[in-house]
């Protein structure tokens, strides 16, 4: 157990020392989706660690669907776009790469769940994602320093919900919820990391790397659609109630409805930050 606590100890240690190398490089945008990021899954995992009465299902639900509405949006408006535009064929490949490595990275990782291994599965693999997502980050905002914060706060909005999942489980079987600040740790200290690489100036580098991130924050986000079904997170949470099938049919509502209203919530804040 204390060996957990201090790979989380020891992440945000490493994240501490990497925020002064990009306060010295003026990585001021990456340092705040980085920080907001430790922030969401430190708090949501300090709420998951504390709760888990079948009321919290709910709002498990509109946690995760604001956040992958938020982010299915930004991907396809902030990222896709600029893809095609450094060069439509690359950028068209790079999508279609990012979203069948996210698929293919997603089913070859849940493999670590049966090895051996010092540390929680779904911690290890929350902090394998958050690692290789913050690589992703700060090579796009390294690289397109235009680019505004709220493409980057939408991505990384859904490490609030998984990090309630992740300290639910936890708190279940004994663990302690502390080890959750190395995944939220993880995508701050990789992304200020590779934000000092440049890409080459090439347009087909540019349309396959971009590209490649849209597709993986699409399918990132569309892994974390709130699916109200047998076995899944939703209904881990919810499965603590007598009535967790009845719960889960009224919260298949919910989950269309928040999805939406994340898609909604970039559109308007879209048209608040750029001038008409």
């Amino acid at each position: 157990m204390a060996r957990l606590s201090r790979l989380g100890l020891a992440g945000l240690l490493a994240l501490v020392l990497t925020t002064a190398l990009g306060v010295a490089v003026g990585l001021e945008k990456v340092l705040t989706i980085a920080w907001f990021a430790f922030a969401a899954m430190a708090g949501g995992a300090l709420l998951g660690g504390r709760l888990n009465e079948s009321s919290r299902a709910g709002k498990l639900v509109w946690g995760f669907g604001l956040a992958s509405g938020a982010m299915i949006t930004s991907a396809a408006v902030f990222l896709v776009p600029d893809a095609v535009g450094h060069h439509p064929r690359y950028g068209g490949f790079g999508i279609a790469l990012g979203v069948l490595t996210g698929f293919s990275a997603h089913t070859v990782g849940h493999r670590m769940t049966h090895m051996d291994v010092p540390m929680d599965h779904a911690a290890l693999e929350l902090t394998a994602h958050s690692f290789a997502a913050g690589a992703i980050i700060g090579l796009v905002y390294g690289n397109m320093p235009d680019l505004g914060l709220l493409l980057g706060l939408a991505i990384v909005s859904h490490k609030g919900p998984a990090g309630y999942v992740a300290a639910h489980r936890l708190q279940r079987s004994g663990k302690p919820p502390s080890v959750l600040l190395l995944p939220a740790s993880g995508l701050g200290i990789t992304a200020i990391l590779s934000a000092t690489l440049q890409l080459p100036a090439s347009d087909a580098v540019n349309g396959l790397v971009f590209g490649f991130a849209a597709g993986v924050f699409l399918h990132v986000a569309m892994d974390f659609l709130p699916r109200c079904e047998l076995g899944g997170e939703v209904y881990e949470v919810a499965q603590v109630s007598d009535d967790a099938h009845a719960l889960l049919d009224r919260l298949r509502t919910h989950a269309v409805a928040s999805t939406a209203l994340g898609g909604v919530a970039v559109f308007v804040a879209w048209l608040a930050v750029v001038p008409q």
